[in-house]
């Protein structure tokens, strides 16, 4: 969704309704994911996208990523878009910093490869897009693991699954003893049958012989 922008009523000048739509610099907004999760040894994107009134222009874009390693730390700049963006090449980051996003289709992000433990912090992304006049910011909680968290969806669901997996053959079974007793007392009353029509035959056979006598 865009941004909500107004036009600015300066003094003296008349503003028509339909203007007032038109797009000013008050509604910068950046979006990031609030916590990262990464396997030690990796690479990780650390996602930041913004929105904008304005459309971006190189000559007044600027962003500025920033790293805090823990809260009552200093923010340490590592990367900044001032025309081209720039990679301060910190000690702690060396060349593992890679810029992927692309300002011009409202992208900022960054790819940072061979996640170390030390990498763990605070990440601030910086946004300005003049005319806005807010300088937009969202920061990302990256949390490195040395190992993967148990995988207990699947668990469940075998679990589950091998529950259902046994009721099923319970009710499967239940049916095939239903029917097979369906089908024996069918062939009982059959029997019944074929014996009664026999003896009706007979007692019809022996009728015309007693009459003749």
């Amino acid at each position: 969704p865009l941004p909500q922008c107004f036009l600015p009523r300066s003094a003296g000048v008349p503003v028509s309704p339909q203007a007032t739509a038109l797009p000013t610099g008050l509604g910068m907004e950046v979006m990031a994911p609030p916590i990262i999760n990464a396997m030690n040894g990796t690479s990780v994107k650390l996602s930041c996208t913004f929105n904008s009134c304005y459309k971006v222009e190189n000559k007044q874009f600027s962003l500025n990523w920033t790293y805090k390693a823990c809260t009552n730390c200093s923010e340490e700049l590592f990367l900044q878009f001032r025309m081209k963006i720039m990679n301060k090449q910190l000690e702690r980051f060396g060349n593992r910093v890679e810029f992927t996003g692309n300002p011009t289709k409202n992208d900022v992000s960054f790819t940072l490869n061979n996640v170390q433990l030390e990498d763990q912090g605070t990440y601030n992304c910086y946004v300005l897009n003049p005319p806005d006049r807010q300088r937009g910011h969202a920061s990302i909680s990256l949390k490195v693991l040395t190992e993967e968290p148990p995988k207990r969806d699947s668990t469940v669901a075998v679990i589950v699954g091998a529950s259902v997996g046994g009721f099923l053959a319970v009710v499967i079974l239940v049916l095939m003893v239903v029917k097979c007793v369906r089908r024996k007392k069918q062939q009982r009353l059959n029997t019944d049958d074929q014996k009664t029509e026999e003896e009706g035959k007979t007692d019809g056979e022996g009728n015309p012989e007693e009459g003749t006598k």
